[in-house]
């Protein structure tokens, strides 16, 4: 999340993508960062004993919403 928010600090739109165990957190620490509303994309958890294709698949099912959160995130 600092890194996503220093970007959008520099005016870099980017887009904060973690498992779906980091919901809270991940909203928790945007507010307090002072970026309530940074994008962000969450992918099934847990993803550490995931294999190369579990992994490409999540990403692949991401994409569309990666992409779409960045293109907003420029026409802000």
């Amino acid at each position: 999340m600092h890194d996503i928010v220093d970007l959008e600090r520099r005016g870099i739109p980017g887009v904060f993508v973690a498992s779906g165990e980091f919901v809270t957190a991940a909203e928790s620490q945007s507010k307090s960062l002072g970026f309530p509303t940074v994008a962000r994309v969450f992918t099934p958890h847990p993803i550490q004993d995931r294999t190369d294709d579990e992994m490409s698949a999540y990403a692949d099912a991401a994409f569309d919403e990666i992409v779409a959160a960045i293109t907003a995130a420029q026409e802000k």
